[in-house]
C-alpha cells in the first residue's frame, strides 16, 4: 500500500504512464491475476532500488540501462532487497552511460503481450514483516520506461520516499497503539498481589507512559501527514520536507522500545506464540530499516537544513507558536536553537539535532491540542531534567489514572 501510494504523484508527472497505470492502481478491486496490466481491472506496485554494495548509497548502484530498438530501454543488474515482487510493476534506478542515475519503470509483462526478463533469485527468510515478500531479483536485457529526465533518477525518487517515510512513521505510531491496547486488555484481567495489574502504582505508571508516547508519536506522524497535504503553501511544504525524516526517525526509534515494555506487561504469556506481541516484537524494527535508518534521517535533516533553510524557519516557526504554553517546553526550544546555532561537529550531533526537532515538536502539538494532563505528562517527563527514555517513570503528581482512561479503547 504504501508503494502503491508513493508512486502516484511520480506516474502523474507523465501522462501516458498516467493513463496506463493510474486507473488501475486507484480501483478498489485487487485482481491477484497475473496478466499484463492492460486486461487486469487493478494493479499494484513495488519498487527495487537497494543492491549490495548501495543499501542507502544508492549512488553506488551497478545496474545499468541502454537505449532499446523501441525507444524505451533495457536494464541489466541485480537488485538485493526487492519488497511485494508478485506486483505489477516495479520502480528502478538503473546507471544511463554519462549520465548518471535514471528512474524506471519495470513491468512485469512487456507491451508485446511476453514475460519481462526478471529473474527471481531467493526470497529473503526476514526476521519480521514474513507477509510481505521480499526477493532478490536478477534484470538480463529486461524492458523497461523511463521516468522523468534521464540522469534525474535521484530527484525523481524522492517524492516517493517522502511518501514511504511518512507511511513508516504512521505504521511505527500505530504498532504502538496496538501494542498499547494490548498491554491494556492483559492488564485489566490480570491479577497479582491482590489486585488487578491495571490497579498497580507502578503498573499504572508503565500504561500511562505508554499512551503519552502513543499519542505523542501519533501527533507528530499527523501533523507532517497534515503539512504533505498541503504542497501549495510554501511554509507547509517546507516543514512537510524536513518533517517527514524527523516523524520517522523518532517513531521508529520509540516504537521497539514500547513493544518490549508492552511484551514485558504480558510477563512469559506475552513471550509465546499464540500471544500477538512475538510478531509485534519482530515487525517493530522494520520500518526504521526501511527507506533510510536513523543515520540518513539524520543526514537528511542535516541537508534540508543546509540546502533548504525555509524548512527549519517552517520547523522554528511551528514550535514557537506554542512558547509560553509550558516553561519545559520553552526550554527545550531554547536548547534547540543553541544546538543549532552551532556548527561545530554538526554531522556528529544530528541525532541529538533531531531529537530535539522531534520532541519539541511533540510538546508545541500537544500543549495546543491534547488535554492538559496528556500535556504536563510529556512535558514534565521527555522535556524534563530527568528523563531517560525508558517507560514507568512518569513524575510524582502526574494523573496516571486519567491518563489510562484516556488510553482506553472505546466500549
Amino acid at each position: 500500500m504504501s508503494m502503491i501510494y508513493s508512486a502516484i504523484p511520480i506516474l502523474r508527472a507523465d501522462p501516458d504512464l498516467a493513463q496506463e497505470w493510474l486507473p488501475r492502481i486507484l480501483s478498489r478491486d485487487y485482481d491477484p491475476r497475473d496478466l499484463p496490466v492492460s486486461e487486469k481491472t487493478g494493479a499494484t506496485l513495488g519498487m527495487f532500488m537497494t543492491e549490495k554494495q548501495g543499501g542507502s548509497d544508492v549512488r553506488a548502484n551497478t545496474t545499468y540501462a541502454v537505449p532499446g530498438d523501441d525507444g524505451h530501454w533495457r536494464l541489466t543488474g541485480h537488485k538485493f532487497l526487492c519488497s511485494a515482487p508478485m506486483s505489477d510493476a516495479f520502480l528502478v534506478l538503473a546507471h544511463t552511460e554519462g549520465r548518471g542515475q535514471s528512474c524506471f519503470l519495470v513491468p512485469r509483462w512487456r507491451p508485446d503481450g511476453t514475460r519481462n526478463a526478471l529473474f527471481l533469485q531467493r526470497l529473503k527468510d526476514k526476521l519480521g514483516n514474513r507477509s510481505n515478500a521480499s526477493s532478490e531479483m536478477e534484470f538480463h536485457d529486461t524492458w523497461g520506461q523511463m521516468l522523468g529526465e534521464e540522469g534525474r533518477g535521484i530527484r525523481v525518487i524522492i517524492d516517493m520516499v517522502i511518501g514511504n517515510r511518512i507511511f513508516c512513521a504512521m505504521s511505527s505510531a500505530g504498532m504502538m497503539r496496538q501494542a498499547l491496547v494490548q498491554a491494556l486488555h492483559h492488564t485489566t484481567h490480570r491479577s497479582a498481589f491482590q489486585k488487578r495489574l491495571i490497579q498497580q502504582p507502578l503498573m499504572q505508571n508503565v500504561l500511562a507512559d505508554m499512551a503519552v508516547e502513543t499519542e505523542a508519536c501519533l501527533a507528530l506522524g499527523l501533523r507532517i501527514a497534515h503539512a504533505m497535504d498541503q504542497p501549495d503553501d510554501p511554509a507547509e511544504d517546507a516543514l512537510a520536507r524536513i518533517g517527514t525524516a524527523v516523524a520517522k526517525y523518532w517513531n521508529c526509534k520509540r516504537c521497539p522500545s514500547l513493544v518490549v515494555e508492552a511484551l514485558e506487561c504480558h510477563g512469559g504469556p506475552g513471550y509465546v506464540e499464540e500471544s500477538l506481541m512475538p510478531r509485534l516484537y519482530r515487525e517493530a524494527p522494520v520500518n526504521s530499516i526501511w527507506e533510510g535508518s536513523g543515520n540518513i534521517m539524520g543526514l537528511d535533516v542535516l541537508r534540508a537544513m543546509s540546502r533548504e533553510p525555509a524548512s527549519m524557519t517552517a520547523v522554528l516557526a511551528e514550535v514557537e507558536r506554542a512558547r509560553g504554553n509550558d516553561p519545559r517546553l520553552d526550554a527545550a526550544i531554547d536548547a534547540l536553537r543553541d544546538e543549532l546555532s552551532d556548527p561545530e561537529e554538526i554531522e556528529a550531533r544530528m541525532r541529538i539535532v533531531t531529537e530535539l526537532i522531534a520532541l519539541t515538536l511533540q510538546g508545541a502539538l500537544l500543549t495546543h491540542h491534547a488535554p492538559s494532563a496528556v500535556a504536563e505528562a510529556f512535558c514534565a517527563s521527555r522535556l524534563g531534567p530527568a528523563w531517560r527514555g525508558s517507560f514507568g517513570t512518569l513524575p510524582k503528581g502526574t494523573d496516571l489514572e486519567g491518563l489510562i482512561e484516556r488510553a482506553l479503547p472505546a466500549a
